[in-house]
């Protein structure tokens, strides 16, 4: 199906992603090298240790220490959390950090998976770029009542985080 950039945003709101911007791109078929997931694996790792710079955005993933010391280390992904690629492979992207975000598994990249399979014939298509490493939805981000606040997590993530080295 071939999209337009109204259309395209359009079809993310319908799929509760009103907030993501996306990048028109020209897809440029190519043959994935053999040894893709080994430079894959070794980018995962590096990714997770830069999030760092993240704090706000992993607080709202509300999770729990070792989850967030095993993720800012590079150790394992938290559950239900997912890396995506901004330029899919097959389509000319790149294994590099600047082509990756986290969101999670769980609607987002459900979602964001049809929205790219929707346009895997088009001649241009319109990709998700969100503008941080990670991506949590507004209509997620709100929270609710009887969870702990926002600005509960990030003085436990900034906790947490300072004493990263001691552990």
């Amino acid at each position: 199906m071939q999209l337009t950039k109204h259309s395209a945003l359009e079809r993310l709101t319908a799929l509760g992603m009103d907030d993501m911007p996306v990048m028109e791109y020209t897809p440029n078929r190519c043959i994935i090298n053999a040894d893709w997931f080994k430079l894959y694996s070794a980018l995962r790792r590096e990714f997770m240790a830069s999030l760092t710079d993240s704090f706000e955005e992993i607080a709202f993933l509300n999770l729990p220490k070792e989850e967030f010391m095993n993720l800012i280390m590079g150790k394992q992904l938290p559950e239900n959390t997912s890396l995506r690629f901004r330029i899919p492979l097959i389509w000319g992207g790149k294994i590099d950090i600047d082509n990756m975000f986290m969101c999670l598994t769980f609607p987002q990249s459900h979602n964001l998976d049809r929205f790219i399979i929707e346009q895997s014939n088009a001649k241009t298509v319109f990709l998700p770029n969100p503008a941080k490493k990670i991506y949590i939805s507004t209509n997620l981000a709100n929270g609710g009542a009887g969870g702990n606040s926002t600005s509960d997590r990030l003085s436990q993530s900034a906790f947490f985080a300072s004493g990263r080295g001691n552990e």
